[in-house]
């Protein structure tokens, strides 16, 4: 691991535009559990149940309280953890641009990212769905089921739920952002989701470095990533950045 890391200092040190692509790996640190895989919400639930927008419509207190409440209460107390610490330095190291996430708990926010381009939307919000109006979520009180905006309207999670349409500037930014950086960092994803899992091919193609960090192998690991760096995003980030700071 200690050549990985040295490699990947050297290749950040001398990029110009570096960007960042995370998934639920990087937060399952701050005890955020991931939807897909071993563990995950999905083998508690049938998301087409729950977390598919007609299911929303249909029946928004079922969604709340079996879904939103749940994970009102994980996103509320969760923190950010080195890894998403170790972006946040990055950036005010004038390396990292931009972070694009698949995740929805705002912790790239937290830690200290600014350019953060959300695929999935937030769970950090919530918005009305009459008026608009949004809220945050910490500040939403669910002592009733579903909560409601003060025009009366029911609040929802300003997230992608299934069946709902990825925000057309979060993909139109990615792909540019992809094509122009000259090293991606892979962090904690599994690489199976599209559109998101193809912001990394794009940057291949337009001649970027890209370096994974991840626990285990992707279907990004043979073919796109220049190299694999196993193991904890947390400690891996931290050894990256600290080296880092030693050299620029």
């Amino acid at each position: 691991m200690d050549d990985l890391i040295a490699r990947a200092v050297e290749d950040l040190a001398s990029a110009g535009k570096v960007a960042a692509l995370t998934g639920a790996g990087i937060s399952t640190e701050s005890g955020i559990p991931p939807f897909r895989g071993k563990g995950g919400l999905w083998e508690r639930f049938d998301p087409m149940e729950i977390a598919h927008i007609d299911a929303l419509m249909r029946d928004p207190a079922k969604v709340w309280t079996i879904l939103v409440k749940e994970m009102k209460q994980i996103v509320d107390t969760a923190q950010p953890n080195d890894a998403h610490k170790g972006l946040a330095r990055l950036e005010k190291m004038g390396k990292l641009e931009t972070v694009i996430t698949q995740n929805i708990d705002g912790l790239h926010q937290a830690a200290g990212n600014t350019d953060v381009i959300e695929f999935h939307g937030t769970f950090a919000w919530q918005r009305c769905m009459d008026c608009g109006l949004k809220y945050e979520t910490s500040k939403v009180d669910i002592s009733e089921i579903p909560p409601r905006c003060s025009c009366g309207g029911i609040l929802r999670p300003d997230a992608v739920f299934f069946g709902e349409m990825i925000p057309q500037e979060a993909l139109w930014r990615s792909r540019q952002i992809a094509s122009d950086c000259d090293v991606m960092l892979v962090v904690g994803t599994s690489a199976v989701v599209q559109p998101a899992a193809l912001m990394p091919v794009i940057a291949k193609q337009n001649g970027a470095k890209v370096i994974e960090i991840n626990a285990e192998r992707t279907p990004l690991t043979d073919e796109i990533s220049d190299y694999l760096i196993m193991g904890g995003a947390g400690e891996i980030m931290t050894r990256i950045v600290a080296e880092l700071e030693q050299k620029v």
